[in-house]
């Protein structure tokens, strides 16, 4: 007697692998095989696969810290070299006897026969007993004021070298606020020299009152660090130009993350200048003023105007003279620039060469009046 043995249960486990790999081998065709070997020529091509990306969603931009990484490189590989460390010696006068102090900021070459800018605080507004450059190679020379401006916080310093790595200039008109920035000097002395530091332009045309009537204005405002010792040192945009001087002469303990250059555009016609000519000469107006309100203020009167210079005198034969200006005019616009201190009046005279022309708008007698001015320079 015989008995058919049963067929065997298959497990719930190998119907599941089974599918398991029927889904997987379905994916890769589906996935891959489909569309790059068979969609088009075998089978015909899903609706799917036809859509394309509308023209105006816009360009998709990846930004990974790699690639700012290697910005913030190329711009200290390319300026570095163009960077010095300027050290000074100050005489200073305490009561009846003199001491020594000495001081450290930085510089940028500007041209390769021994020009190098920095600011006028560093060199001690021209008063320094020494100054020394140091180069990036370890070369150390002495180094002689040639020009600076108190108003301005800018000097050129001279040394007697050839050959010297230079940096390029750039265009501080054309900043935009979040480009970004780079700055490379001598925080806190020549212990940490050429440091670099990076962040981004955070505002443009920034104003700071430095005293009751001093105000330096145009400046560029950055979070990249800026300390004492990176005075005078280059700002820099991506490309590795320079845009500005840095300057800490703004102190705040309220602030951080606030980092001020001076726009390298105010400095570029001085630079010519001074390298054609060993010198530079300011063209003048002529006069001798004071603003509104010191004016109301010291003289116990209210005027027409809120803003503004009011001419105390005129020098004989001046530009000022030319032009019919008269002791009581309030100087209140330059080229459509509204004139609020003497300081800017006089800082914005840089810009201009003899025999350039300006169209000022003053108040005489309570009414606004067209002036054409002809500059001269200073004998």
């Amino acid at each position: 007697m015989y008995y058919e043995r049963p067929p065997k249960r298959r497990s719930v486990l190998s119907y599941f692998i089974v599918a398991l790999i029927a889904a997987t081998v379905g994916g890769i065709i589906s996935a891959y095989i489909a569309p790059n070997y068979l969609y088009g020529k075998v089978i015909p091509i899903p609706d799917i696969y036809k859509k394309e990306v509308p023209s105006d969603v816009g360009q998709h931009i990846n930004i990974t810290p790699s690639e700012d990484i290697s910005s913030v490189e190329a711009v200290a590989k390319k300026a570095m070299s163009s960077v010095v460390g300027i050290t000074t010696v100050q005489v200073q006068r305490e009561f009846i006897w003199e001491r020594e102090v000495e001081g450290v900021g930085s510089g940028v070459i500007v041209n390769a026969n021994g020009y190098i800018l920095t600011n006028s605080h560093v060199v001690g507004d021209g008063k320094a007993k020494r100054i020394n450059v140091l180069f990036e190679n370890g070369d150390t020379l002495p180094g002689n004021v040639l020009w600076y401006d108190v108003a301005l916080d800018l000097a050129v310093v001279k040394v007697e070298a050839k050959g010297l790595p230079t940096a390029d200039l750039g265009d501080s008109d054309s900043l935009e606020v979040g480009q970004l920035a780079v700055a490379i000097g001598n925080p806190l002395g020549l212990d940490f020299q050429r440091t670099v530091t990076s962040g981004i332009i955070s505002g443009l045309n920034r104003s700071i009152r430095v005293d009751q009537y001093n105000v330096i204005e145009n400046l560029i405002q950055t979070d990249a660090s800026i300390n004492p010792g990176n005075s005078g040192g280059p700002l820099l945009n991506s490309k590795g130009e320079v845009i500005g001087i840095n300057t800490v002469k703004i102190k705040s303990s309220a602030a951080e993350g606030l980092g001020f250059a001076i726009p390298i555009n105010v400095v570029k016609p001085i630079i010519d200048q001074i390298v054609k000519e060993g010198d530079f000469k300011i063209v003048y107006l002529g006069i001798t003023g004071i603003e509104i309100e010191r004016y109301e203020r010291q003289m116990g009167v209210e005027l027409s105007v809120d803003k503004g210079v009011i001419i105390l005198e005129i020098a004989p034969n001046s530009p000022a003279d030319k032009a019919g200006l008269r002791p009581g005019d309030i100087i209140i616009k330059m080229d459509n620039q509204e004139i609020e201190s003497k300081s800017q009046l006089g800082k914005m005279l840089y810009k201009y060469n003899k025999g350039d022309k300006a169209n000022l708008i003053i108040v005489r007698n309570g009414k606004e009046i067209p002036v054409v001015v002809v500059f001269n320079q200073v004998k």
